[in-house]
């Protein structure tokens, strides 16, 4: 690893909310916006164009092709400056610390990257669709089991333990840490929004909540070590790469990227996948019809309603965004979610639309930081949806749809849906 992914954590930026609402194109407090920001970069991109510099300096980014330039362009990273310490991580043994994966620009993210690709086979992915069906079967007839009324929380029956079941399966994960994972999802999650939107309570939060991955992700890496297996984490610690391997702090942190996102990412994409398409029921209904466009239906899914709504990059050079000059170490708002509804890259971009024949978005990511387990995060939302279909599943209208307040990440907290048994719905 580099000197700049070694060193101790520097100072961070601290909790301000002025600064804050300054900063960013929007107000990070305002619970309107957290319940449906969309109207609100709609209007943001209306009225200040596609790409524009805030009052705080912060310039930001909501047109599609522009954001994607910014994502691709290696001028643009992460650096070595307060925003990025923000998200260091500690060894709480060694008091090392470091950068996840995505937090690291080249050369460490092209090593370990090149190191993860190693493991990340397509025999693997292919490999799990078949344990993902399964699974998802499974709970929701479970679910009824338990609650024959149908009336349930979809986050907690599905949403949640199926992206576990499949990683459990993958990393052979002990079930005895998934009650830690689940528990501490939220406030790990949180914690990828800037640091200046965050109490220090809500930091001592998140540092907790990575702790409990690290320490998990430290615990496996030296039980794997001692008795390699049939897995993703023997097979991350076997990867090689021009004699080259991944050390046991690297390889831990590495698994609290994974782990964290695979238990609450991937959970937040079923949700907000589910809820978007059970609140347009026409759409619900043709997909039960047709569905062999469940990849696709998750594709335009993840577009109208990006889990990752927002990242930061820096210019790690003098640069320039759609025209805008940037200095080297400014900061630039990539905001994905208003980018994947720019009306000059989709046609009527606000409907959601699961025949579309367009299915680009930046759901995942685009760049070198193109989300590494995307084909497994996919693979998991079709098998969701696929299983749902075969079922009548409707909203619980007497119950509300809880979100969680982050910026950076889009998640529903509790998502009450009636659920019947497989075939029981209305002819379509």
């Amino acid at each position: 690893m580099t000197e700049a992914s070694t060193a101790k954590i520097p100072d961070v930026i601290t909790y301000d909310p002025e600064a804050a609402r300054r900063a960013l194109p929007f107000d990070p407090f305002d619970p309107d916006f957290h319940a449906d920001p969309f109207p609100y970069h709609r209007k943001t991109r209306e009225e200040s164009g596609r790409a524009f510099r805030t009052p705080g300096g912060i310039v930001a980014v909501y047109g599609y092709e522009e954001a994607a330039a910014v994502m691709k362009d290696p001028r643009f990273g992460w650096g070595v400056n307060p925003m990025v310490a923000d998200q260091f991580v500690e060894n709480p043994a060694s008091g090392e610390s470091g950068r996840i994966l995505m937090f690291m620009d080249p050369p460490d993210h092209t090593r370990i990257r090149g190191l993860v690709s190693k493991a990340f086979t397509p025999k693997m992915i292919a490999d799990l669709r078949p344990k993902a069906a399964r699974y998802a079967e499974e709970l929701l007839d479970r679910a009824l089991v338990e609650s024959p009324d149908g009336r349930v929380d979809l986050q907690q029956v599905l949403s949640r333990p199926l992206p576990a079941g499949v990683l459990s399966d993958m990393m052979d994960i002990p079930e005895h840490y998934h009650p830690l994972f689940f528990a501490n999802t939220m406030e790990s999650g949180r914690g990828l929004d800037p640091g200046f939107t965050l109490t220090d309570e809500q930091k001592t939060g998140r540092n907790g909540a990575r702790d409990v991955f690290i320490n998990a992700g430290i615990e496996m890496v030296a039980a794997r070590r001692e008795a390699p297996g049939d897995d993703l984490i023997s097979e991350l610690a076997r990867a090689e790469q021009e004699g080259d391997r991944l050390s046991e702090w690297e390889l831990a942190m590495l698994l609290m990227n994974l782990l964290a996102a695979g238990f609450g990412a991937t959970a937040a994409l079923i949700g907000n996948q589910v809820y978007n398409l059970l609140s347009h029921p026409a759409q619900f209904a043709w997909l039960r019809a047709n569905p062999d466009r469940v990849p696709a239906a998750v594709e335009e899914l993840l577009r109208y309603d990006s889990t990752l709504a927002m990242v930061t990059r820096t210019a790690l050079e003098d640069a320039d965004v759609a025209g805008i000059p940037v200095r080297a170490g400014e900061y630039v708002t990539v905001m994905m979610a208003a980018a994947n509804r720019d009306p000059a890259a989709f046609d009527d971009p606000e409907r959601l639309d699961i025949t579309r024949e367009q299915t680009r978005n930046l759901g995942f990511g685009h760049g070198i930081h193109f989300c590494v387990a995307a084909p497994i995060a996919r693979l998991i939302g079709q098998e969701a949806l696929a299983a749902l279909i075969r079922r009548d599943v409707r909203l619980d209208e007497s119950r509300r749809v809880e979100r969680w307040p982050g910026i950076s990440l889009r998640v529903i907290g509790e998502l009450p849906v009636v659920l019947g048994p497989v075939g029981d719905a209305d002819p379509v």
